[in-house]
């Protein structure tokens, strides 16, 4: 699916503030299963947002030729 700078820049920025929100979270009051989900959760934006830096990238060298 293609999808515009535009839309890949807003995606990037909304999954950047709720994975900050997320790195902010005080743990020491959870269970383990709230922290396990926790850090599979910062694992999936950080790994959603590489692939849109990606895309980004791509992007900017395919409109470049």
């Amino acid at each position: 699916m293609n999808y515009t700078k535009e839309q890949l820049e807003e995606a990037h920025a909304a999954l950047l503030s709720t994975l900050k929100k997320c790195e902010k979270i005080d743990t020491s009051n959870f269970g383990k299963s709230q922290k396990t989900l926790l850090e599979r959760r910062i694992r999936a934006l950080r790994l959603a947002l590489e692939l849109i830096e990606r895309e980004m990238r791509d992007f900017k060298c395919s409109n470049t030729l």
